[in-house]
């Protein structure tokens, strides 16, 4: 049997879509969303260049460079010959990557993953090696890097089964692409079983690391007083992350929440900021006041307060005595439960916790957190952490189990081992 590689259908694929996806991003100009010359960064005609060898490290957005924050600090103290190049898919992760206080950054919108951009930027930037976080397999990329003998590397790779699935059914590329990775840490068990079939060896791979494990707050982020005086913490809650879907159910149990306590709070933080008001008009039909973020409200007693701005997550952790986290009562496979647990925020979440079952059956089979699964199940675990004892047990165990990630000093002393001198 004849196996066919699927590279070069890649290429052409992605050199024919390069023309209508220049043209949709050009409509994002128009419409005032980008500057022009963010268009020119991502379509890949301003590739830019700097001098001095620069480690290339690309990740999607803000919860990605995050999480690669400790390994960019300890990179760059055992390297500081090294200068880093960091790209990102969105404008939000490339304005937080530039305000970093490390010496020799440059900060930039990442290419559509063409064969001629991915040359240009390991040219112009005199790329030493690759680093790619979480889900961000790009093959042009990966395979411009390693033409050249350059290593490449997955820290906290995630592969999640529908995109193994779409990997097997292109299984020649899948195959290609992944032969070419130096060094892969999988954020969890089921990223690294899906990854060793599709034909990554166990020579590949490291220890299982989430790099989400490692968050720190920023220590400048701090509630104002008028936060502070608003939102008293053990009759607060957060939904955090919420997706379309979610925040009816999240209304629905402040509702029946309120028949309870009418003092209690709401402050929904929506994954993306730019539905605030379309989520301040659900809660409206709702049958609840709300104030929005982004326009200026001030929090009113009365009203859910509509979070929808960017970086400001760490303020609502701190002012929440409970968070829900969202993304797991609809298909999205949940979001972080690191975060809320460091500021000592009671954990709840839905049932769909794909992103990160390993970690949410740890915390609840120690009792650091409940599932729920509606409006009712909602309303009832947020009376019943209303109890200081069982709150402070549960926040107890969540440190017990999120408190001592493993596995960082091992992958920077592979990283390190592979960088040219």
């Amino acid at each position: 049997m004849i196996r066919v590689s699927a590279m070069p259908f890649y290429r052409l694929f992605i050199c024919l879509a390069w023309g209508p996806v220049a043209l949709l991003l050009l409509l994002r100009v128009l419409r005032g969303q980008e500057r022009l010359g963010d268009w020119a960064q991502r379509i890949g005609i301003a590739p830019g260049g700097a001098a001095g060898r620069h480690v290339w490290l690309h990740a999607a957005s803000n919860g990605e460079l995050l999480s690669a924050l400790p390994v960019l600090k300890a990179y760059r103290a055992e390297r500081p010959d090294l200068k880093l190049l960091v790209t990102t898919n969105s404008l939000t992760g490339r304005d937080l990557a530039r305000k970093w206080d490390l010496p020799g950054l440059t900060v930039r919108l990442a290419p559509l993953d063409t064969r001629w951009a991915a040359v240009l930027m390991r040219q112009l930037y005199h790329v030493q090696a690759h680093v790619l976080l979480e889900s961000e397999f790009w093959p042009n990329r990966i395979l411009a890097m390693s033409a050249k003998g350059l290593p490449v590397f997955a820290v906290g790779a995630r592969l999640s089964r529908d995109t193994a699935q779409t990997w097997r059914r292109v299984s020649t590329l899948a195959a290609r692409v992944l032969e070419r990775l130096t060094y892969v840490s999988p954020q969890d068990e089921g990223t690294r079983r899906r990854l060793m079939h599709l034909g990554l060896t166990s020579r590949q791979l490291g220890p299982v690391l989430d790099l989400k494990a490692f968050y720190r707050p920023p220590p400048e982020l701090m509630p104002d007083e008028t936060l502070k005086k608003a939102f008293a913490r053990d009759r607060t809650w957060l939904a955090a992350s919420t997706h379309p879907g979610e925040e009816e159910i999240v209304f629905q149990a402040h509702l029946n929440l309120l028949k309870i306590d009418p003092e209690a709070r709401l402050i929904v933080a929506p994954r993306h900021p730019k539905r605030g008001p379309q989520v301040s008009t659900l809660a409206r039909k709702s049958g609840l006041e709300s104030a929005l973020r982004s326009a200026g409200d001030p929090p009113r007693a009365k009203a859910v307060y509509i979070a929808d701005t960017l970086g400001e997550m760490p303020l609502w952790y701190q002012l929440a005595g409970t968070t829900f986290i969202a993304g797991t009562l609809v298909d999205k496979g949940g979001h972080t439960p690191f975060e809320p647990a460091v500021f000592d925020s009671t954990l709840l979440h839905g049932p769909d916790i794909a992103n990160f079952t390993t970690i949410f059956r740890r915390l609840d089979v120690s009792g650091a957190a409940i599932q729920v699964h509606s409006a009712e199940d909602l309303t009832r675990v947020l009376i019943q952490t209303r109890d200081p004892d069982r709150r402070d047990a549960m926040r107890r165990m969540a440190h017990d189990q999120l408190d001592h990630p493993s596995g960082l000093d091992t992958v920077m002393a592979k990283l390190l081992a592979n960088m040219a001198a």
